[in-house]
C-alpha cells in the first residue's frame, strides 16, 4: 500500500510532518491526503521533512526519534460529529493511555512509547485529526464530510509550523517529486476505481459470494 516516502535530497530531520493512514479504507486515508496536499501546495525549508507514513507503524520509529518536533495528521476517533477537526498538543497526545483516539492507536502509541523509552521523544508533538464518517468502503476515497477538512488541516499544520518559526511559501509550480506512487495520487486513485456494480465495496467479493451465496442458504 502507500508507505514511507523519502524526500529527494538531503533533509535536516529537525521537524517531521507525518501523515498516517490507509488510503484503501475511505476516510482512514485522511492523514496521507493531508500531507500530500501540504507537499503539493507549499514549499518548506529543508529542515522540515514531510512524509507519507501510510500504515508503516513501527517502521516510522527512527524518523520520529530523529525529529525534535513532530506534527501528525490522522483520522482519529474522539466521539465528535463526523468531519470534525481537532488538535492535540504535547501531553494531550496519548502515549501510555487506555483512551482510544487514533484509528492506528496500537501501532502509533506503541511507537511514541518506544521513543520515550529510548529517551528520544520529540520536544514538541502536535496531532491534527479528523473524525471519520466512512470507513467500510473498501477502495473508497474520502467521504463528502471529510474531504473539505483536508485543506483546513493543511492550514492548521501551516499555523503550527509558523508558531514554531517555520515559514511556508506557496509553490509556483508542482514539486519535483511526489510523496506517494503516481497511482495513489487522489485523481488517479479515484479515476481508476471501478464502479460499485463491478467491484465489491465491503470486502473480497469471492469470499462474500462463498459465504452468502446459494450454497449458504
Amino acid at each position: 500500500m502507500n508507505g514511507l516516502a523519502v524526500p529527494a535530497g538531503p533533509v535536516d530531520p529537525n521537524i517531521l510532518v507525518l501523515g498516517i493512514g490507509n488510503l484503501l479504507w475511505a476516510d482512514e486515508g485522511f492523514g496521507v491526503r493531508a500531507v500530500q496536499a501540504l507537499h503539493a501546495g507549499w514549499q518548506l525549508p529543508p529542515r522540515v521533512s514531510v512524509v507519507d507514513g501510510g500504515t508503516q507503524g513501527l517502521y516510522l520509529l527512527d524518523p520520529v526519534c530523529a525529529a525534535q518536533r513532530v506534527i501528525v495528521l490522522d483520522a482519529i476517533d474522539f466521539g465528535l460529529p463526523p468531519g470534525t477537526l481537532a488538535v492535540y498538543r504535547d501531553d494531550a497526545v496519548p502515549v501510555w493511555s487506555d483512551q482510544v483516539m487514533s484509528l492506528h492507536q496500537a501501532s502509533f502509541q506503541e511507537l511514541l512509547s518506544l521513543a520515550r523509552l529510548r529517551e528520544r521523544f520529540p520536544e514538541r508533538i502536535t496531532l491534527i485529526g479528523v473524525q471519520p464518517a466512512v470507513l467500510d468502503d473498501l477502495g473508497g476515497s474520502l467521504s463528502p464530510l471529510v474531504r473539505p477538512r483536508v485543506d483546513e488541516a493543511v492550514q492548521l499544520a501551516l499555523a503550527e509550523l509558523a508558531d514554531w518559526g517555520v515559514p511556508a511559501t506557496p509553490r509556483a509550480a508542482p514539486p519535483d517529486h511526489l510523496l506517494s506512487a503516481d497511482a495513489l495520487a487522489l485523481s488517479a486513485y479515484e479515476g481508476g476505481r471501478p464502479s460499485a456494480a463491478v467491484a465489491c465495496r465491503v470486502g473480497d467479493a469471492r469470499f462474500l459470494n462463498q459465504v452468502h451465496g446459494p450454497e449458504a442458504a
